[in-house]
C-alpha cells in the first residue's frame, strides 16, 4: 500500500516538472501578462468614472437649485408719509413700518440658458479625460518597451548559450583527444594545458552569459509577476510583424493631439462663461413687512418671474486668458516638434537595432546547425583514425 503511495506521489512530481519543462511563452503573452500586471492599468478604469461623475454633476446644472436665506435688520429710517388735509377732511393715516424687520426667504431657480456654459465644461471634462489616458499609453507603451528588450535578449542569451555549450563539447572533446596524444607521445604537456586554459575561459564565459539570462529572466518575471524559469520555452517572434516598426506612430503623438483639443476646449469654456444667464424663479417668504412695507405685522408673501444675469467683470481678463489658452497650445506644439526631432535622430539606430534582430533571429539556428554537422563531421574522422 505505501509502495502505491509513494508511486502516485512521484508520477504526480514528475507530471509537474514535465508541465513545468514544457512551458511555452511568446512575445505577445509576455506583454499582456505585463500589461495586466502593471498597477497603472488600473487608472483607466479610474479616469473613465471620474469622467462620467464629473459629467453628471455638469448635467445637475439644468435641475432646480433652491436657497433659504433668513435676515434680521435694523434701518436708520422708514418709509412714512406727511400728508396734510385741507380743512373739513379728515387726516389719513400710514402706518409707520418698525425699524427692526424681519424675514424668512425660500427662493428656487430654474436654468433656461447659460450660454453654452454646461455643455462646453463637459466637452472640457471629456477632453481631459482623453489626455490622461493618452498619457497612460504612453506608460503602456514604453512598458512594453522594457518588455520586448529583455525579450530579445533572453533570446539572444539562448542562442549564445546553444552555441557555447557546442563550443564546450568542441573543446572537450580536444583536450581528450590531446590527452591520447601525450600518452602516446604525440604530444606534450603543453599543449593540454593550452587546451584547458581555453576550456576554463569558456567556462567563464558560460557563466557569464547564464547570469545575464538568469537577470534577464527574473526580471521579466517582476515585469509579468508570472515566475519564469531558465527552462521556458520563449517562442521567438515573426521578424516581420512582431517587431516594433520605428514608423512614426507613438501614444505621444495622440496624447499631443488630445492636449491641444483640450487647450481648445479650455476656449470654448472660457466664452461660454462670459455669456449672460437666463434663469426663471420663483421665492416664497415670511417676514415683518411682507410685500407691503406698511403692513406692520408677520406676514407670507410670494413672488416670481424671469432673470437675465451678466457678469460683466469676467470680460476684463477675458483677452489675457485667451492668449494665455494660445500659448498652451503653442507649448504643446514645440513638445510635439521636439518629439518628432528626438523621434527622427532615434529611427536610425532602430533600425538597425531591428535589422540585427532580424538577423540574429534568423542565422542563430543556421549557425547551429552547421556547428553541428562540422562536430558530427569531426567525430566520424576521429571514429576512421583520420
Amino acid at each position: 500500500m505505501r509502495l502505491k503511495i509513494f508511486l502516485f506521489f512521484a508520477a504526480l512530481i514528475w507530471l509537474n516538472s514535465s508541465l513545468v519543462s514544457s512551458q511555452v511563452i511568446t512575445l505577445s503573452e509576455i506583454q499582456k501578462m505585463a500589461e495586466a500586471n502593471y498597477p497603472a492599468i488600473a487608472r483607466y478604469d479610474i479616469i473613465e468614472k471620474t469622467k462620467d461623475f464629473s459629467i453628471a454633476n455638469a448635467n445637475r446644472g439644468f435641475l432646480p437649485q433652491g436657497t433659504v436665506s433668513a435676515q434680521a435688520t435694523w434701518q436708520s429710517d422708514v418709509t412714512w408719509i406727511d400728508m396734510e388735509m385741507p380743512e373739513g377732511i379728515p387726516p389719513l393715516y400710514f402706518p409707520v413700518p418698525d425699524q427692526d424687520q424681519y424675514r424668512v426667504v425660500a427662493e428656487l431657480n430654474q436654468l433656461i440658458w447659460d450660454g453654452g456654459n454646461i455643455s462646453a465644461q463637459k466637452k472640457s471634462l471629456k477632453a481631459v479625460a482623453e489626455v490622461e489616458k493618452k498619457q497612460l499609453d504612453t506608460e503602456v507603451y514604453a512598458l512594453r518597451e522594457r518588455v520586448n528588450n529583455l525579450y530579445f535578449g533572453i533570446l539572444l542569451m539562448k542562442g549564445n548559450l546553444q552555441q557555447h555549450e557546442i563550443l564546450e563539447n568542441e573543446l572537450q572533446r580536444n583536450y581528450d583527444n590531446v590527452q591520447t596524444y601525450v600518452q602516446n607521445g604525440v604530444a606534450n604537456d603543453v599543449d593540454l594545458s593550452t587546451v584547458k586554459v581555453e576550456q576554463l575561459k569558456a567556462g567563464q564565459q558560460r557563466i557569464q552569459l547564464e547570469s545575464t539570462l538568469d537577470a534577464y529572466i527574473r526580471m521579466l518575471s517582476v515585469l509579468t509577476g508570472e515566475p519564469l524559469e531558465k527552462n521556458t520555452t520563449f517562442v521567438k517572434p515573426n521578424p516581420e510583424v512582431e517587431l516594433i516598426s520605428p514608423i512614426i506612430n507613438r501614444p505621444e503623438l495622440k496624447m499631443f493631439t488630445a492636449q491641444e483639443e483640450a487647450a481648445e476646449s479650455q476656449k470654448s469654456l472660457l466664452k461660454a462663461k462670459n455669456m449672460p444667464k437666463l434663469s426663471a424663479f420663483a421665492q416664497g417668504g415670511y417676514g415683518k413687512p411682507g410685500l407691503n412695507m406698511f403692513d406692520t405685522k408677520f406676514s407670507p408673501y410670494f413672488l416670481g418671474g424671469i432673470r437675465l444675469s451678466w457678469n460683466i467683470g469676467n470680460l476684463y481678463t477675458y483677452g489675457n486668458d485667451k492668449k494665455k489658452i494660445d500659448l498652451q497650445k503653442q507649448s504643446v506644439n514645440t513638445q510635439k516638434e521636439t518629439f518628432l526631432y528626438n523621434l527622427k535622430v532615434q529611427i536610425p539606430q532602430q533600425q538597425l537595432e531591428i535589422e540585427k534582430y532580424k538577423k540574429t533571429m534568423l542565422d542563430d539556428d543556421e549557425i547551429i546547425r552547421h556547428q553541428t554537422l562540422i562536430r558530427e563531421a569531426a567525430e566520424v574522422k576521429v571514429e576512421n583514425g583520420t
